[in-house]
């Protein structure tokens, strides 16, 4: 069966970004890849008729993997991809969320939470990031891939490589690096290799990175506590490095998200059960004067 690879480019249409994600996805197709193109900037996310949102999840849920490619901007990723995760991704399409809540109506019950049940979502995928910035230095980049791993986890997607690209501050110029169009070739054939495999089995073929699951450096220390601030994996940092102790504490592990989702339900059932009492409540609020532009 062919793999279907989706490339998505959120830089602008034929800048440095979409250079990279094209040789990505030219790489793929060389090594048997189906691949399609689709540009965040093509995309209405503005909630009214013609929205795309919807049209895009589509083309997601029925891919075998896809690689996305984000400008660095302000240190992160542009808002509109957040955006787009921000209305299809999260707990509507959490695999371990749709898991408890397809049980439940096994056994004949409804769900205590209103998420969209999906079972698409549990389709093995996995993913590439290439992250593309005009800065050298290292802290103009630090929170790119992390913000781009909110787009995986839900779903349980497997990340097998990611890049950052540097240096291409001007219109197109990745062009000029010919290590990063190799690299961005490279990325393409990693994830193609590992199509089909779930979670767990999945291969991972990029930089190794400090955690162990999402492979990314950025830490959050408490003490000597440590914490991935990607993933939220738990370790303690001593004289000879870090030595993770929990890593089912990460937001990438099926047993976190399915804590997560017995949270939901148990919050969901507790403040219904409170209804009349947050209705009262609330209502102090209500009526509060709101400044809006003029239209």
């Amino acid at each position: 069966m062919t793999t279907t690879m989706l490339g998505l480019s959120c830089g602008n249409p034929g800048g440095s970004v979409e250079i990279l994600v094209i040789e990505a996805l030219r790489a793929a197709a060389a090594a048997g890849a189906a691949t399609e193109l689709v540009r965040l900037d093509d995309l209405r996310l503005d909630g009214g008729p013609e929205d795309d949102a919807e049209w895009f999840w589509e083309r997601l849920i029925g891919c075998d993997a896809w690689i996305v490619g984000a400008p660095i901007i302000s240190r992160t990723v542009p808002g509109r991809l957040k955006l787009l995760g921000d209305r299809l991704l999260g707990p509507n399409a959490d695999a371990a969320i749709i898991e408890g809540l397809l049980e439940v109506r096994r056994h004949g019950g409804e769900p205590a939470v209103p998420f969209r049940v999906d079972e698409r979502v549990l389709r093995p995928r996995v993913a590439g990031f290439i992250a593309c910035g005009g800065a050298l230095t290292t802290q103009w980049k630090a929170l790119a891939l992390p913000v781009m791993h909110t787009l995986t986890f839900s779903m349980s997607t497997s990340v097998v490589d990611q890049i950052v690209v540097e240096g291409a501050g001007t219109p197109r110029s990745a062009v000029l690096d010919a290590a990063a169009i190799a690299r961005a070739a490279e990325l393409g054939r990693h994830v193609a290799s590992q199509a089909g495999r779930p979670l767990g089995e999945a291969e991972y073929l990029g930089p190794p990175g400090a955690c162990p699951l999402c492979h990314l450096d950025v830490m959050v220390l408490r003490g000597t506590s440590l914490e991935c601030a990607t993933c939220g994996a738990r370790g303690v940092l001593g004289d000879e490095g870090v030595a993770w102790t929990d890593l089912e504490s990460s937001v990438i592990s099926m047993e976190e998200r399915r804590a997560h989702y017995r949270e939901i339900v148990d919050t969901a059932r507790s403040h219904a059960a409170r209804r009349d009492e947050v209705a009262q409540l609330a209502a102090q609020y209500e009526g509060f004067p709101v400044t809006r532009p003029p239209r």
